[in-house]
């Protein structure tokens, strides 16, 4: 397994071109708006935010960008509309929102948690809590973004559903990004299944760092790598501090 900072063309120069593999990790992420058209990206994180604002910097140019408070947002962070946050309970009712969560637990259908780790009643950890991962999870697209791909997080079962999964009702859970991997629900029985790996990582790394069974093609592609304009916009102008890999540190 590659380790998250490690160019993915061998070289450890600053100046190569190769892009590592939060590089990677923020076009997996982009991807997952794309054709969404006019809707509310609503990311959590540093590296599906980066994603969302490439994406509307190159294929997604209709995305809706919002400081989560009052403006909406350009791709490089100028505000060009206001969307107080009340209004943003409209779009979720309506389905014209697509965030981006973390999960601390996530199972084979999709259901999350972000609450508390052990029994409820006795956690041996308290969390974020529930928040509005229901209410998103059963009005429109939801996707992951995982820095951290690990059998405790990828989970035979979570401690407390937050974020209902397809056994439960969910609406529409696009993807899941990790540091290894992108994985979808596109089985019969919408269970987890493995998309792509990243560029260096092989099918039973991912394999074995989930705590269920894999949906697992026979072909399992890799992930694309940015294209030479999405890597001068991600080095340039959306992250020149290189924020990205401390993410995945």
């Amino acid at each position: 397994m590659i380790a998250p900072r490690e160019d993915l063309g061998g070289s450890s120069s600053a100046e190569s071109t190769a892009p590592t593999r939060a590089e990677v990790c923020i076009v997996a992420c982009a991807e997952a708006w794309r054709g969404d058209g006019a809707i509310l990206a609503s990311p959590t994180g540093l590296i599906p935010s980066l994603g969302a604002r490439l994406a509307r910097l190159t294929f997604a140019p209709d995305l809706l960008l919002t400081d989560g408070e009052a403006y909406l947002l350009d791709a490089t962070g100028g505000v060009e509309g206001w969307l107080p946050f009340a209004k943003v309970f409209t779009m979720l009712a309506a389905g014209r929102r697509h965030v981006m969560m973390g999960a601390a637990q996530i199972d084979r259908f999709g259901n999350q948690n972000i609450s508390c780790i052990g029994d409820w009643k006795r956690p041996k950890a308290q969390l974020l809590g529930v928040r509005g991962a229901p209410g998103n999870t059963v009005n429109h697209p939801v996707s992951y973004w995982i820095p951290r791909h690990s059998p405790r997080v990828f989970t035979g079962r979570v401690d407390m559903v937050c974020g209902v999964g397809y056994d439960r009702g969910a609406a529409e859970l696009r993807v899941v990004v990790t540091n290894l991997a992108v994985l979808d629900f596109g089985t019969p029985e919408r269970r987890m299944r493995l998309r792509s790996v990243h560029p260096g990582v092989q099918v039973a790394d991912v394999a074995a760092a989930t705590g269920f069974p894999l949906a697992v093609p026979d072909v399992v592609p890799v992930t694309r790598p940015p294209t030479a304009a999405e890597l001068d916009l991600i080095r340039t102008r959306l992250d020149p501090g290189a924020a990205r890999d401390r993410e995945l540190s």
